[in-house]
């Protein structure tokens, strides 16, 4: 049985009467799926074609009749905050095409279902890559420096050459994807947020995932491009590291990532942090990525980089500043349901909500 995107949309318009014109413009832009072509196309959403699954559905692999490979995420049918994430998904990337972001190739709507079709990553996500128990491929220093410049490339993009501009929310290792050449593909624009000109921040409902959240954003739900920018940190330091952003044991201790990087980093110690799969690599510049790493993650965010600065600063031989680099702010987990304590060892403990740019004092990197 075959279904419209932008007829099936009318269905919706009591939830989302507000803005049923815009939404339904994107989706009608959408290549139109039938229920029934997508599930011969997954074997019926077989287990064994199970490739991810997320807060708000499962992605399967499938194969279309003309032999086109392509990612079938399909949304819980009883979640309304699927659906709404759903529209957001099409809504904020049906026009956006950029090489280091997943394209969305189109949709389906049939009775409860919903489901989006995404072009077919080979090398899945980067977390199964890099931080999965058992590893898929083995990823050396020019591969992982190669990911940290493409998502970082796809961060700049949203941030800075759409306008709009687009907040993502949820930088993660499971939503950075990888083809076949390793080049990563940021994907899961569900919980992203449109960010105009005119304003310096968002008052929002928190969303993402611990251990990527910038402290500003928990304490008070106010949202930048920062947030962002305080996430691709943490990546950054799971990708040099091999190691997972949440509670981990270093030594004896249970700390987060950031928390035992910044340790690290205080003893001069941070080479200690470099994932020991990683057999040869070039010192400095792994030394200036976890720095780079630091930058993004200060608890002040006023004084983290955008992302086009980031580029320059991981791209570039220099001379980081680091005499006005600041500790990072972060939570850990209590271990209780909804506690969270901010642990923010700055002498800075005020945080700042707004895009505030770089010190120009930091940006002026000096060469080698």
């Amino acid at each position: 049985m075959g279904c419209s995107c932008f007829g099936a949309f009318a269905g919706l318009k009591k939830s989302r009467q507000s803005t049923e014109g815009q939404e339904g413009d994107s989706m009608a832009k959408m290549k139109e799926f039938s229920y029934n072509e997508l599930s011969i196309a997954t074997e019926n959403f077989h287990r064994r074609n199970k490739i991810g699954r997320g807060g708000f559905g499962t992605v399967y692999k499938g194969t279309l009749s003309n032999g086109t490979q392509v990612a079938v995420k399909t949304l819980s049918a009883e979640s309304r905050q699927g659906e709404r994430e759903f529209l957001t998904e099409i809504d904020t990337i049906s026009n956006v095409k950029h090489p280091n972001l997943v394209e969305l190739i189109g949709c389906c709507i049939h009775e409860s279902n919903r489901i989006l079709v995404y072009e077919y990553l080979e090398n899945n996500s980067l977390d199964r890559a890099l931080l999965g128990l058992r590893r898929t491929t083995s990823l050396d220093w020019r591969k992982r420096s190669a990911i940290c410049m493409g998502t970082a490339r796809g961060l700049a993009y949203l941030h800075e050459e759409l306008v709009p501009h687009i907040v993502h929310r949820d930088v993660k290792a499971s939503n950075v994807l990888l083809d076949n050449d390793f080049e990563p593909k940021i994907g899961d624009f569900g919980l992203a947020k449109l960010f105009p000109d005119d304003i310096t921040h968002i008052s929002t409902k928190i969303a993402g995932t611990t251990g990527y959240l910038a402290p500003e954003y928990v304490l008070g739900g106010q949202l930048t491009l920062k947030a962002d920018v305080y996430s691709f940190g943490v990546l950054t330091l799971e990708i040099v590291s091999g190691r997972s952003s949440g509670n981990t044991y270093y030594g004896r201790t249970q700390k987060l990532l950031v928390e035992w990087a910044w340790e690290l980093y205080r003893e001069e110690k941070l080479l200690e942090l470099v994932d020991p799969e990683l057999m040869e690599f070039p010192e400095e510049e792994v030394l200036r990525y976890m720095k780079v790493a630091l930058f993004c993650t200060q608890a002040n965010a006023s004084r983290r980089p955008v992302m086009s600065q980031v580029m320059e600063m991981l791209s570039k031989n220099v001379q980081l500043n680091e005499n006005l680099l600041t500790p990072p702010g972060f939570f850990q987990d209590s271990g209780q349901v909804n506690d969270t304590t901010l642990k923010n060892k700055s002498s800075e403990s005020s945080t700042s909500h707004q895009m505030s740019s770089f010190p120009i004092t930091i940006t002026e990197l000096t060469p080698r």
